[in-house]
């Protein structure tokens, strides 16, 4: 069987499924993928070398196809030990066919990489975007192995046009992305279906076990 890229499931499958769980009748106005952002913080300490920060270009322009930028500190932070102007992190804004060719990488090939792996939180911000933290960047098959020092950590935003969280929510699942299971309610749903299950088993009703009220069509004689 063929694979059915995210372009083509978003636009069928996808939102068939979003409408009939969300009970929308317009198909324009169900939550749709807006853009992705992935961002990598630049640790000063660590991470503020030119090999550095040519590094992490590199290899996010190879994950997602798009050529970085860098962002700056629009105000000093005593603190953090950061001056106005200084370069605190890169950036990539992914959107349209790119977007959605870097999250179908991102979920068949890339998330299931991650070493024990056992799902993501169910957790959005309130207004029907999702984030995940990497703390690896080599689990993208398009990245080389890198040396242990060489290894960054990224964020990447899935932004969506959701009016709530039960929408984004949706969305989330709809594109398949994989959540941490509850197992309390799979039991819960295991023993609901095992007792259905029993029960039709015993239920004469659900066996069309029921006597029936026949007809006789013996010849009635005069």
């Amino acid at each position: 069987m063929a694979y059915t890229t995210l372009h083509d499931r978003l636009r069928g499958p996808i939102l068939k499924d979003l409408q009939k769980e969300l009970k929308i009748a317009n198909p324009h106005a169900a939550p749709k993928l807006d853009k992705v952002t992935v961002n990598v913080g630049i640790n000063k300490s660590k991470m503020d070398s030119k090999e550095t920060r040519a590094y992490i270009e590199k290899m996010l322009m190879r994950i997602t196809g798009q050529k970085p930028v860098f962002t700056k500190a629009r105000v000093a932070i005593s603190n953090f030990k950061t001056r106005e102007g200084m370069v605190v992190g890169v950036k990539v804004t992914l959107r349209g066919k790119q977007m959605e060719e870097f999250l179908d990488r991102l979920i068949s090939y890339s998330i299931p990489r991650i070493r024990d792996f056992r799902g993501l939180p169910k957790k959005l911000d309130g207004k029907g975007n999702y984030s995940i933290g990497l703390r690896d960047h080599s689990i993208f098959p398009e990245v080389p192995a890198p040396d242990a020092g060489q290894i960054f950590n990224m964020q990447i935003v899935i932004s969506t046009t959701a009016k709530d969280d039960t929408e984004g929510m949706a969305l989330m699942k709809a594109i398949g992305m994989p959540f941490k299971r509850n197992e309390a309610q799979d039991a819960r749903d295991a023993k609901a279906a095992k007792d259905a299950e029993a029960k039709k088993k015993t239920d004469p009703v659900a066996n069309n076990d029921a006597p029936k009220d026949t007809i006789s069509t013996e010849k009635i004689e005069e």
